[in-house]
């Protein structure tokens, strides 16, 4: 992650990467509740977080979900692959004794989270029992759903302008190479990424925290305090007297300012299969954001007027059809200087890897992504849109061995 830091780092100049699993029974895929025992095998003890040299391990908000994540700001995409998959490879290891393993994915196909769900009752708890006694959290859109975090650094007013720009743009169009969600409780959902559906209404609730999940257009960190910040500090008040929410982290939208650490921190991203997919999805979006960020495109002028309304449509449409989601909006293609007033998504994709090369180690995966769709679609067509629970079993089996084995997942034989 972005540390604070007396001097921070200026745009691209680090990289913050979280990564988000499941635990799960071996034989049976169903979720295990053992974070916790994961830890405290390591450090002794049930702290949140455990560093690992150059990466850490920490707990999250329900027990059956570990986190691993850079230990600090990498200076670069191309090493992590392989530390990640070394410590995926160590905790696999670590669970063997307990018949478990991690699992990939953004939503568990089964999982029941009104009876399996258990949050973590070690430190930070109260934060979380504060989010369940307002929220409820028995239920997909916080007890099921892992992300990818990227965190992205700015220096001061005039970065941070730049990067939120350059974010806001981009951010309807990533469950196009993200969507690894489309199976709830067995059923297809009708969306490629259903995370995403049940994280925007995960907290109705108080409506001005995750907003439209597209954030609203700030120029400075004062505008972000004034108009972001500042309301959902005070529409949360009468629900958390004891002010244990009043932080950066209680903003959902899809990517919110960190400014204790310098950095905007994009929440949008579904988990992959194994982690060269998932950092060959951020070196895309990280490419094609610096060239939003240094106006190669379009001023930040043209990137601002973009409304949180029409990106929004943009959004809510990829989440449901990923790479085949029809973009006609004109202003917003203009902004990228797409050359047609239509297209396909993972047309717009193609066009921004080739204008904005992500770097030959990605090429393979992202190849993967363009020509046979997101995860998510990937895995519709190995387990059909009526999966039965057996077929299911067989898929996300293959999933597991994916991840253990740092491969992406092609289908079944």
């Amino acid at each position: 992650m972005i540390a604070a830091s007396a001097s921070p780092l200026s745009l691209f100049a680090g990289y913050g990467i979280e990564l988000e699993y499941m635990i799960v029974d071996r034989a049976s895929l169903d979720v295990l509740a053992i974070a916790d025992k994961l830890i405290h095998t390591v450090a002794g003890d049930y702290r949140s977080e455990v560093e690992q040299g150059e990466l850490a391990w920490s707990n999250e908000m329900v027990l059956h979900v570990i986190e691993i994540k850079t230990n600090g700001p990498a200076g670069a995409l191309e090493p992590l692959p392989a530390l990640f998959q070394r410590d995926i490879t160590h905790i696999n290891e670590l669970l063997a004794p307990h018949e478990a393993c991690l699992m990939p994915g953004a939503i568990h196909p089964w999982m029941d989270p009104r009876t399996d769900a258990r949050l973590w009752p070690h430190e930070h708890n109260p934060v979380y029992e504060a989010y369940d006694r307002i929220f409820g959290c028995q239920g997909h859109g916080w007890s099921n759903l892992q992300s990818v975090h990227l965190n992205l650094p700015f220096a001061g007013d005039a970065e941070f302008a730049r990067l939120h720009a350059a974010i806001r743009v981009l951010l309807p169009v990533l469950p196009a190479l993200a969507a690894s969600s489309p199976i709830v409780e067995g059923q297809f959902t009708g969306m490629l990424d259903y995370r995403l559906e049940a994280y925007r209404l995960n907290a109705r609730k108080i409506p001005s925290i995750t907003g439209h999940v597209i954030p609203e257009t700030v120029s400075s960190r004062g505008d972000y305090e004034a108009g972001i910040l500042g309301p959902m500090y005070r529409d949360i008040a009468p629900f958390d007297p004891e002010s244990i929410l009043r932080h950066e982290w209680l903003n959902s939208r899809g990517a919110i300012a960190r400014f204790d650490r310098s950095a905007i921190e994009i929440r949008v991203l579904d988990i992959q299969e194994c982690s060269l997919a998932d950092l060959a999805v951020l070196a895309a979006i990280a490419s094609a954001l610096q060239r939003l960020a240094a106006e190669d495109w379009g001023d930040i002028k043209a990137q601002q007027a973009l409304t949180t309304e029409e990106l929004e449509a943009i959004l809510l449409e990829t989440a449901r059809s990923g790479e085949q989601a029809v973009i006609d909006n004109t202003r917003f293609l203009r902004v990228l200087k797409f050359p047609e007033r239509r297209c396909e998504a993972r047309d717009l994709w193609h066009y921004l890897i080739e204008e904005a090369p992500a770097g030959e180690i990605w090429r393979t995966p992202l190849r993967t992504i363009l020509r046979s769709g997101p995860l998510a679609r990937r895995l519709l067509r190995a387990a059909g849109k009526e999966p039965k629970r057996a077929r299911l079993s067989t898929v996300y089996a293959e999933l597991c061995r994916c991840l253990a084995e740092g491969r992406q997942f092609l289908g079944l034989d």
